[in-house]
């Protein structure tokens, strides 16, 4: 198998790998893969993955046509169908308590203690970042939890409040504008500037939440 991809220049030093696929869901499985290729590459590459694209930024001295045919290596060897194995795992533990648990429970069919199940009983995998420092975009879990985004966002969401929309699962790390569906709170920090990295979640971590004790 491979992902069909497009290779855009980015400056002197970058490129931009766009997935040429329609469906959502195979342009992000080819992301992941592309992302965890490239991540192994000699010398180390920059590499920053979104939902449809990867940006792959070289140090000095790296010839950009080496770049470019290892990523068009990687892609054709990729398999969009297998999820690359987690970098780490780390444990969430949350307070299932969030504002919009009853209507996630609404829209899905769910109890809310089933929406809470789902939650918790299946690993999610960071897909990428964004919107925030330490904002994760996580997908994976249970597929039952694909839920829309709330019709008027709130102006103004915790920080810690854990949520869903569409088929992404997120932390607040800040205090912030924010229009996710909202089941619970954590206390999990997810953004230290003074760790290494200052991002609790990066790309491949699993994620696993728990109901607080």
């Amino acid at each position: 198998m491979s992902v069909p991809i497009r290779l855009l220049p980015c400056g002197a030093d970058a490129l931009l790998i766009e997935i040429e696929d329609a469906d959502s869901d195979r342009a992000l499985a080819g992301v992941l893969a592309l992302e965890a290729a490239l991540r192994g590459a000699d010398p180390a590459l920059e590499v920053v993955p979104a939902a449809r694209t990867v940006l792959v930024r070289w140090p000095a001295g790296t010839d950009p046509e080496w770049v470019r045919r290892v990523a068009a290596r990687v892609a054709e060897a990729a398999d969009p169908g297998a999820l690359p194995e987690p970098t780490r795992t780390v444990t969430i533990p949350v307070e299932y308590a969030g504002p919009d648990l009853a209507e996630v429970s609404r829209l899905t069919g769910m109890t809310d203690a089933e929406v809470v199940n789902a939650h918790t009983s299946s690993p999610w995998r960071v897909a990428f970042g964004g919107f925030a420092p330490g904002f994760a975009y996580l997908v994976g879990g249970d597929a039952r939890l694909e839920v829309p985004r709330r019709a008027e966002p709130r102006t103004k969401v915790p920080v810690g409040a854990v949520g869903l929309a569409g088929r992404f699962s997120g932390i607040y790390p800040r205090e912030s504008p924010g229009g996710w569906q909202l089941l619970g709170t954590t206390d999990a920090p997810l953004w230290d500037p003074d760790r290494t990295p200052p991002a609790l979640l990066h790309p491949g971590t699993e994620v696993r939440f728990v109901v607080a004790t």
